[in-house]
């Protein structure tokens, strides 16, 4: 029995508009989950890169690889291998402040996890937050003895590590 991993997938596609709800179709289709897909400008304006976090068997994953790769505006497909990236994801977290002794022990928090606070009302602090998964989902079960009263987050963003890169040969 296969059990499910989790892959990081980096997308090269061409800078138009539909390229995002082509690939995010082909999952519909599949009907495979994303876990998180962050899309923006690369080092070249005529395309961008995304960085898709799935879920899945290895037989699964494989298909979704080579189906992406099929698409028109679909330019490079690389599954990144785990160890060899780097990634991070950025979080704001709006969190509840009843007391003084409470914005302190955030403040404090927030400063341990090499955050910043980018906003401040009369009860509550809103901070700002990157790392890895792994980083932001410590420092927010820290927080939820004071009440998360909201919460946005990224997904994961990723570049091979060292000399290996996902670009077009040129």
């Amino acid at each position: 029995m296969e059990t499910d991993q989790t892959k990081v997938i980096s997308v090269l596609v061409e800078n138009k508009p539909g390229v995002l709800h082509g690939v995010a179709n082909l999952f519909r289709r599949r009907n495979f989950n994303i876990e998180s897909i962050t899309v923006g400008l690369s080092e070249n304006i005529d395309t961008s890169r995304m960085t898709i976090t799935v879920k899945g068997d290895e037989k699964t994953l494989e298909q979704v690889v080579k189906q992406l790769a099929k698409l028109i505006d679909v330019l490079k497909v690389e599954e990144l291998e785990p160890g060899h990236f780097v990634m991070r994801e950025l979080a704001l977290i709006k969190v509840n402040v009843p007391t003084t002794k409470d914005r302190s022990d955030i403040i404090n928090c927030v400063e341990v996890f090499r955050g910043r606070i980018i906003d401040v009302s009369t009860d509550s602090l809103t901070v700002e937050i990157t790392g890895t998964p792994d980083k932001l989902d410590a420092f927010l079960k820290l927080m939820q003895t004071n009440g998360i009263i909201e919460l946005a987050r990224t997904g994961i963003t990723a570049l091979a590590r060292g000399a290996k890169t996902v670009r077009i040969d040129e």
